[in-house]
């Protein structure tokens, strides 16, 4: 099903300065203590991501970043691309190109395939959502079928970008003919009940048994402690992101329950015989009209802004997971080389104690064979390792500037929120 619902991807590549920004005479009063205690609990999570000279050193690079954005999503049998685009490797400064669901899920397979074993993190697409789409499918009128397809549209433009922001996963060719080509062969093996999609399950669980078995001697100590950091975040994240989801909850059940009060404020005030009561009733149901709005607007933002973000990179934390898995299987691979060369050693040495001239040089073929197996393999081993060190490096400072935006942009709509909620009680004052 999900197929059958394209999105418009327009991108534009533009030199951008990163500034500092400055927030002076603010004061801010979040509106209930469960904001209080999240809003909390993130800040100590950001704080132990990186220090603040290197958040500066960050923001004064100057920086090419290509900007995508994913719109109008809709249900389409065939395709109508206006390619417009930048850099060198691209035809002109701007495209705009119509892409199926499926067609995300499938450059995601072919970027895993051809980088993953390579060290590198992998930005994962948003997981695929059967009762969503049918929601979409049988009530397109449903807000929370629109609810669905925003978050979705959202979730993809995040991942594109995260994707043309990696520079080695830029310059491959997959990126840029999902970016320019007007029309894509269509994606095989994405649907998650096919015959593909339960052999990708199987890999995974095999994998998963294999990596309990495999018992790696750690020689280098930053790996063992950068693995046990993302542990440990992956778990604070899911935590946190399970409070901002209570969080969602309870603001739009105060929107359900404020437009309530109204309407029967509204109610009482229209029932009223005396002029100056009915008149005050009437101008409260106006003042509790626009503070559920403001209510369902916060929970719009606590969803898009904080929700999302966390849950984009307790996703990404799983890719995180899998490059150190690629480094252990590269390790793995390099042990069972060196132990069949000790093998092929030994058998050697029995054919000499035997006497057996005939297979000896057969024996001694195979050492060879094995001795630059070992090696070859010992150089993979180093460079997924560097590869691993590189990329993580890289995602930690991507996540703190992230979540130091989004950060800032979560504070600034609850102030906004917070002012229009004074402007409203002020209204009423003066009315009454």
């Amino acid at each position: 099903p999900d197929s059958d619902t394209s999105f418009g991807i327009h991108a534009s590549l533009q030199h951008i300065q990163q500034t500092n920004r400055a927030y002076q005479n603010t004061s801010l009063i979040p509106t209930t203590k469960h904001t209080v205690y999240v809003l909390f609990s993130f800040l100590f999570f950001l704080s132990r991501m990186l220090s603040f000279s290197q958040l500066e050193e960050e923001e004064n690079e100057d920086k090419f970043d290509l900007n995508i954005s994913v719109t109008n999503p809709e249900k389409v049998g065939k395709f109508t691309p206006t390619p417009i685009t930048t850099l060198s490797m691209f035809r002109s400064k701007q495209f705009v190109v119509r892409r199926r669901f499926s067609d995300f899920l499938g450059l995601y397979e072919k970027l895993s395939e051809k980088h993953a074993q390579n060290g590198y993190i992998v930005p994962p697409p948003p997981e695929k959502s059967i009762l969503g789409m049918t929601k979409v499918k049988v009530g397109k009128e449903d807000p929370s079928s629109a609810e669905f397809v925003e978050r979705r549209r959202a979730a993809l433009e995040r991942y594109l970008q995260r994707v043309v922001c990696h520079p080695s996963l830029l310059q491959d060719p997959d990126v840029r003919e999902f970016l320019e080509k007007e029309e894509l062969p269509r994606a095989v093996g994405t649907q998650a009940l096919s015959g593909a999609g339960f052999l990708k399950m199987i890999n995974k669980a095999t994998d998963a048994v294999s990596k309990m078995t495999i018992k790696m001697n750690e020689s280098d100590v930053w790996f063992e402690e950068k693995l046990q950091e993302v542990e440990s975040e992956d778990q604070q994240l899911r935590k946190l992101h399970a409070m901002v989801d209570s969080l969602v909850i309870h603001r739009k059940e105060l929107s359900m329950n404020t437009a309530m009060f109204a309407k029967s404020v509204a109610m009482l005030g229209s029932s009223e015989d005396n002029t100056a009561l009915s008149r005050a009733l009437s101008q409260l149901a106006e003042v509790e009209d626009r503070i559920e709005q403001l209510h369902q607007d916060q929970a719009s933002n606590d969803f898009f802004i904080f929700a999302e973000l966390l849950a984009d990179y307790i996703r990404l934390l799983g890719a995180v997971r899998a490059c150190f898995d690629q480094r252990m299987k590269a390790w793995q691979r390099w042990q069972d080389a060196q132990n069949m060369l000790q093998k092929k050693r030994e058998t050697e040495a029995k054919l000499l104690w035997a006497n057996k001239p005939d297979k000896l040089q057969q024996a001694k073929d195979e050492i060879v064979e094995w001795e630059a197996k070992v090696s070859q393999y010992e150089r993979d081993f180093e460079r997924v390792s560097a590869t691993v060190r590189k990329e993580v490096i890289r995602y930690e400072k991507e996540k703190t500037r992230d979540f130091k935006k989004q950060i800032i942009r979560y504070l600034e709509s609850l102030l906004q929120s917070q002012q229009q909620v004074r402007l409203s009680q002020h209204y009423f004052v003066c009315v009454l």
